[in-house]
């Protein structure tokens, strides 16, 4: 079994930046890929960064250029720095992981999921 916690979340105003934190531990073999996603209100849960063991990374339009996902592979905890901030990046942030990046993209693939962290993006 994988245990996921996500923290660092909160209420930040448009423009704004958070910087969110995913501890991993549990069942997990070697250097897995990690990833951020999210699910807004109303919406399904979606990836929007991917990392790689190597540092390989991939990020959703929606967050190209504004977000960056990092890593202490040490520790196997995944970070994501988010500046900019929209109120539609309002959304309850998750992460995971999985031994092959490419199936990231298949969040009906993962069994556990952590709590998540809410992100609200707000005057």
């Amino acid at each position: 079994q994988v245990q996921l916690v996500e923290s660092g979340g909160g209420l930040v105003q448009p423009g704004g930046s958070l910087r969110l934190s995913c501890a991993a531990s549990g069942s997990i073999f070697g250097i897995p890929a990690m990833g951020w996603y999210r699910q807004g209100p109303g919406k399904e849960r979606e990836l929007v960064a991917a990392i790689n063991s190597g540092g390989i990374r991939s990020y959703a339009d929606s967050v190209k250029g504004r977000f960056t996902i990092s890593r202490d592979n040490a520790k196997n905890t995944a970070y994501l720095q988010m500046n900019s901030l929209k109120p539609e990046d309002t959304a309850v942030y998750y992460c995971n992981v999985h031994p092959i990046y490419e199936r990231l993209w298949v969040t009906s693939e993962f069994e556990y999921w952590g709590q998540g962290t809410l992100v609200t993006v707000s005057e």
